[in-house]
């Protein structure tokens, strides 16, 4: 569930980035879902994270919100097309295990090491397609791994026992000024396609924002990074049969391939 509806955002990303621009967006996805997630929060009485444990989480909502999608949405928005950026995200894993086994003591085994490759090669054969980079476009994918990744190892180090509801919606809340100071200053915001934009705002929010991030928080709450870290191998082949079935882009031989080969990768460092 997870694999699949992470890779929705780069399908509906793609779409939404066409209809308004992509901080905007981002803004306005991140500012929805705070609000929606925080109102819940307040009237279950969940407990909200106090002092030094605040700060971390909201350092993790900066790396893991702010710069990962804005990064991203802009790099889809220059033309890079959403598969590519699904192969960058894919090598998550690898950088994943390095950080963890720095930071947080996990110790990664032969096997493990032998899996990252493989997923990693079905990464490459599932999803490149070099003809197509932009080279601005790509450094702006490579911020988002960063955030995505760095902001993972230091959710598990920090607050991973922080509450859900509360935690999920500080990192949205306080990502989403940023974010929106970013677009005045280097966009110009406005809304070109109300259709689109209104559909694929609802997704991001109640699917890729709390739906998916409550259930990456609580794999990480339940399981090493690195191991949470090895669905990443399967987002990109997810993310190239999703758009043959919905954008109706060709599905290359090449694509099954690392399809096969990325799941073995997958098997291979979940294992001890």
């Amino acid at each position: 569930m997870f694999v699949l509806l992470w890779s929705s955002a780069f399908i509906v990303g793609a779409i939404g980035v066409d209809a308004a621009p992509p901080l905007l967006l981002t803004f306005a996805r991140f500012a929805l879902a705070g609000l929606l997630l925080g109102a819940f929060a307040l009237a279950v009485r969940a407990p909200w994270p106090r002092g030094r444990r605040l700060g971390h989480v909201m350092v993790a909502g900066l790396l893991f919100q702010a710069l990962q999608f804005g990064a991203l949405y802009t790099a889809l928005s220059m033309g890079l097309p959403a598969a590519v950026v699904a192969l960058v995200q894919g090598l998550n894993p690898v950088l994943i295990a390095l950080l963890a086994g720095r930071f947080l003591g996990e110790r990664v085994s032969v096997r493990q090491w032998l899996g990252f490759g493989l997923g990693t090669l079905g990464v490459i054969l599932a999803v490149a397609d070099p003809g197509r980079l932009s080279v601005p476009a790509l450094v702006l994918a490579v911020l988002g791994l960063l955030g995505l990744s760095v902001g993972t190892v230091y959710q598990k180090r920090y607050v991973h026992d922080v509450d859900l509801r509360t935690g999920t919606a500080v990192q949205f809340l306080v990502s989403a000024p940023f974010i929106g100071l970013a677009s005045l200053l280097f966009e110009t915001p406005h809304v070109s396609a109300w259709g689109p934009f209104v559909g694929t705002l609802g997704w991001m929010v109640l699917v890729n924002s709390i739906g998916v991030f409550t259930l990456l928080n609580l794999m990480l709450r339940q399981s090493s990074a690195s191991r949470v870290g090895t669905l990443f191998f399967l987002t990109p082949a997810a993310t190239a049969i999703l758009a043959w079935l919905l954008l109706d882009q060709a599905l290359r031989p090449a694509a099954l391939a690392g399809i096969v080969i990325g799941g073995i990768g997958v098997l291979l460092a979940n294992r001890r």
